[in-house]
């Protein structure tokens, strides 16, 4: 049994003032996704899929140029309809019935996930024997993020999003990176039992750990050391702080 990856891709870029897909927004001059895709290789994993939506045939483009740049064949998914990030893993069923083993779920326009975080995840996750285990980051202001919510002992016992979060939740600082690790039976054992009985009306793929806690599943969180993690773009005076940073970061290597 191996790993594999599954890199969610789909979003719009409307306010990115862009007819591309927003994974596709340039951070130093590189995609979004090649950010992730290359924090996913440098981790040891080849075996990856990227879940297309708006806008496919331009990642489907740049898929085709990094396997020829890079000789690493990427398989694709899409997402016809974008119904949340739960909906989203269900639209890569296919490829994870063919991979067994563990799957790391990122998202796209996530650029500064970095190995180092997705490597010691996995050890954490291993160690464990874990179902699933999530990336969290410590934040100044968690708003707009999901809540890490973790009982007594420290284990986690919920992922609450922000429009379903209580007073008391609303207060916790550590937040969902929105990359996971998954056993790949475990998760597709419990994708079919996702609802959207929620504030949103979408499937959220943080349902899957209170279903997998409620069958007796051990659920995991490893907190990544920088904050930045967390961080994506939604407009472009966003995507020029991720450039900012960027340069902050790269600068110290």
């Amino acid at each position: 049994m191996g790993k594999s990856a599954v890199i969610l891709a789909g979003g719009e870029g409307k306010r990115m003032k862009s007819d591309k897909p927003k994974a596709l927004s340039e951070v130093l001059n590189r995609p979004m996704l090649r950010w992730v895709l290359d924090a996913v290789t440098n981790s040891g994993i080849n075996n990856i899929c990227v879940l297309t939506g708006f806008g496919k045939d331009f990642i489907e483009d740049y898929l085709s140029e990094y396997s020829k740049e890079t000789g690493i064949s990427v398989s694709t998914a899409y997402q016809a309809e974008r119904r949340g990030t739960g909906h989203a893993v269900m639209m890569c069923r296919d490829f994870l019935c063919r991979n067994s083993g563990d799957v790391a779920v990122l998202n796209g326009d996530a650029p500064f996930m970095d190995s180092a975080a997705i490597v010691g995840a996995f050890e954490l996750h291993k160690n464990n024997k874990s179902s699933a285990t999530v990336i969290s980051a410590k934040v100044d202001n968690p708003f707009g993020y999901g809540r890490i919510i973790r009982s007594e002992n420290g284990s986690v016992s919920a992922i609450v999003e922000q429009k379903d979060t209580n007073d008391e939740q609303k207060n916790v600082n550590e937040v969902n990176s929105g990359c996971y690790w998954f056993n790949t039976q475990d998760l597709l054992g419990v994708l079919d039992e996702l609802t959207d009985n929620n504030a949103s009306g979408e499937y959220y793929l943080t349902d899957t750990l209170g279903l997998l806690l409620n069958k007796g599943k051990t659920v995991c969180a490893y907190t990544a050391d920088s904050s930045y993690t967390v961080l994506g773009a939604n407009d472009p005076a966003q995507l020029e702080q991720l450039n900012e940073i960027a340069k902050t970061i790269t600068a110290k290597i």
